[in-house]
């Protein structure tokens, strides 16, 4: 008895290293197999040694396939060619490209990554529009209920998906806007399988404000709002469904150049500077959110021979950044290390996606894992 658990346990050590798409493939090996890689306890295992040693790591971009077309940007009869892949987050080769899991559509928006999940929907969000859970790495899909909590039609929407650790679930969050200053939250949990409207709104939110960025850390969503001259955070805590709000630093009075994300386990907004100290170079001041307060920590100096610009935060704590010259147009990704100040180049070209003046870049760090694997 002794040695068949010794076995066991040896074997878990072996597969619990093997990427998500192996461990798929040996399902059919066996019954024995197929009932220990299909268990929860070996699906939570699998995941938490890939978050606790950044095994199994990409990252999701939004790219261009061919990096030497010859096109203008600004053409718009030019169909600009992009797609949804994974890079490994070790070697930045391109590893696979992601379309669409129902096959429907070849352009498709990505509003949130957590523990092997991504949530997906339409590149323009309307009130009707589908939203997908989806495991790339185990082809699972679970696709949420319609809504029917709402009956007004709003004008702006914004999800984001993520995980909280506190009541162990996936929630994806809908905030809705209209133009006459309604506004409405609504959270799906993947546990339940269903939305639910929040009732409770508080007063400083029943006003004319702004949004602009946002995030999702460990369950909360964080928004950069704008109310009149000032900016703050709106955080909205899906499991115990309260509001809070922090004042941005004084230093912030404009969106642009500002990014909010996560920046070893706490909320961090960075903003770009044009005017700095040293002569010749720029700077990316960041503070961090520590106690429910603002903490500024040292800038991020770089020379100006480049237009620079954040856009995120990678899994292992690597300044997303973007660089862009005047000839190519097309911005490559860069991740940089804060604390060393070493700058890796990735070879990614990104794809801008443009919504009037808005442009959309995205890259954010995915994580393999058998979540959704026989509905775990």
């Amino acid at each position: 008895m002794t040695f068949t658990l010794r076995k066991k346990k040896i074997l878990i050590g072996i597969l619990v290293r093997l990427p998500a798409k192996s461990l798929v493939r040996f399902l059919c090996t066996c019954k024995s197999w197929n009932d220990l890689i299909g268990s929860l306890s070996f699906v939570s295992t699998h995941l938490n040694r890939n978050v606790t040693k950044y095994a199994q790591v990409y990252l999701l971009c939004l790219h261009h396939p061919n990096f030497e077309r010859q096109v203008d940007p600004n053409d718009p009869y030019v169909q600009q060619e992009y797609h949804w892949s994974l890079f490994s987050n070790e070697t930045l080769e391109e590893c696979s490209k992601l379309s669409h899991p129902l096959g429907s559509t070849e352009h498709y928006g990505i509003y949130g990554s957590s523990n092997g999940l991504v949530c997906i929907s339409d590149e323009i969000l309307n009130f009707d529009s589908p939203i997908h859970i989806w495991n790339p790495s185990v082809r699972k899909l679970r696709t949420t209920p319609m809504s029917t909590n709402i009956n007004i039609k709003f004008s702006l929407l914004s999800l984001q998906f993520g995980f909280h650790p506190g009541v162990n679930d996936y929630k994806a969050i809908r905030m809705m806007r209209t133009n006459k200053y309604a506004f409405a939250v609504e959270v799906y949990s993947l546990r339940r399988d269903s939305w639910k409207m929040i009732e409770a709104i508080p007063p400083w939110l029943k006003c004319t404000w702004q949004q602009h960025k946002g995030t999702l850390f460990n369950g909360v969503a964080y928004h950069i709002i704008e109310k009149g001259p000032i900016f703050s955070i709106m955080s909205f805590n899906s499991g115990s469904e309260e509001f809070e709000e922090f004042i941005a630093p004084d230093a912030i009075c404009t969106s642009w150049g500002l990014c909010i994300d996560a920046y070893k386990e706490q909320i961090c907004l960075l903003l770009r500077f044009y005017s700095c100290e040293e002569e010749g170079m720029h700077k990316i001041d960041l503070w961090v959110l520590h106690e429910k307060r603002w903490k500024q920590l040292c800038p991020f100096i770089y020379p100006l021979d480049y237009y620079y610009g954040t856009i995120g935060i990678s899994i292992d704590n690597k300044l997303l950044m973007l660089r862009r010259d005047d000839v190519k147009g097309q911005p490559d990704l860069q991740l940089c290390d804060y604390e060393s100040k070493q700058v890796f180049e990735t070879g990614i070209q990104l794809a801008t996606l443009k919504y009037g003046d808005i442009e959309f870049l995205f890259s954010i760090s995915y994580i393999e894992s058998l979540v959704l694997l026989n509905n775990y």
